[in-house]
């Protein structure tokens, strides 16, 4: 039998408790089959969604239908209740423009009898949304990708390519424009990293940190997620007596499917600092990167994202630097930021980082030329 994922979730995301999440990964949704499709068949096209569809998209679009399904609960008139209780297939255009409204002004400067803020609190209550404050057009975009998605897999037009609905879109995105802000507040480039790596002692958990830290910005800057998924069956050590090289394999990236992730390549001092953490923690199968008792011996959990936040912001303090210097991600954009010092070419960047764009990793580069061009000393 198929699994309607939409419907099924939609049905059940506003009955959470504040701050709460489904308990397992959502099921993939299929589109209504066509009748003449057989069991057999049927079951044929499930996999073919199961095994096409990342698991962060499906996540992505389990948070997004919560949120649209909690929001048109809230937003619905009592006239509308019926009408509110579940999704409608299509969706109605004039929900869709309520939608695009509400999420293109900041409505704590909203009058407090606005049907909007009113919304907009009972989210907050239900921990669906951070504040008041406009979202990031960005955000926005993701929320009606993700129900415009849901129509595609019911095989339905979506109210949002309405031309009305689409200009507004289009209005909104312009009226709420603002820089994006980093992921990072800096980069950590290699001098970073370098103080950041001088914190770390001999014991397991220094060990650990170090590898950990250099895994992640040799390798090409990896995410916090790509960094906690590695399993020790990933790696190759085949070549590191000879030639000092590990090979990892990622399972999956953002921007790579399964099974399409090229190898990527470790060398050099990290290489040599990820051998010894496996060498002292004694691991030869499961997680690579473990969590570490008090008294400083290796648990088999494999560490969270959020653990690499907290090393990163921990070996940041030790060296120094004030509170919310750099972030995780400080370790991708402080390698590409360090190609660019060092004039290594984007391609060969690219190849480690696997950003899927050239004008994404571009940025980087730019942010060096300019700050290196000789005509920003033309005043002296």
């Amino acid at each position: 039998m198929l699994i309607d994922f939409v419907g099924v979730l939609a049905e059940n995301s506003c009955n959470l408790p504040r701050g709460a999440r489904m308990s397992q990964p959502p099921a993939p949704h299929l589109p209504a089959s066509p009748p003449a499709l057989s069991e057999h068949d049927q079951e044929a096209l499930h996999d073919l969604y199961v095994r096409g569809t990342p698991q962060n998209t499906l996540r992505a679009y389990e948070r997004d239908l919560i949120y649209i399904t909690a929001w048109k609960r809230a937003r619905s008139s009592a006239a509308d209740a019926a009408f509110a209780k579940t999704l409608q297939w299509p969706e109605r255009q004039d929900m869709a423009l309520k939608f695009i409204l509400d999420h293109t002004r900041d409505l704590d400067k909203a009058p407090l009898n606005d049907p909007a803020r009113h919304v907009a609190e009972a989210l907050i209550e239900q921990g669906l949304r951070k504040s008041l404050a406009c979202p990031a057009p960005s955000t926005l975009d993701r929320r009606i990708a993700s129900w415009r998605a849901f129509h595609r897999m019911k095989n339905l037009e979506s109210p949002f390519d309405a031309p009305l609905i689409k200009q507004a879109r289009a209005k909104g995105r312009k009226a709420a424009a603002k820089a994006p802000a980093p992921k990072s507040a800096h980069p950590i480039t290699r001098e970073v990293l370098e103080a950041m790596l001088a914190t770390c002692d001999g014991s397991l958990r220094g060990i650990r940190d170090r590898a950990l830290l250099m895994l992640g910005w040799a390798s090409g800057g990896r995410r916090r997620s790509e960094i906690t998924r590695l399993m020790f069956e990933d790696i190759s050590l085949k070549e590191f007596e000879a030639k000092g090289l590990i090979w990892l394999q990622l399972v999956e990236s953002k921007t790579t499917l399964k099974g399409e992730t090229p190898r990527l390549v470790l060398k050099g001092r990290a290489a040599q600092a990820l051998v010894h953490w496996i060498e002292v923690a004694e691991i030869t199968e499961g997680g690579l990167f473990r969590a570490i008792s008090k008294s400083d011996r290796v648990l088999p959990r494999q560490l969270s994202p959020d653990a690499v936040y907290q090393i990163v912001r921990k070996r940041l303090s030790h060296a120094g630097y004030p509170k919310g210097f750099a972030s995780p991600h400080g370790l991708r954009s402080g390698f590409l930021t360090q190609a660019a010092l060092d004039g290594a070419p984007i391609q060969a960047a690219m190849r480690l980082s696997l950003h899927r764009s050239m004008m994404q990793a571009q940025k980087y580069y730019d942010d060096v030329d300019v700050a290196e061009n000789p005509a920003a000393d033309l005043l002296g």
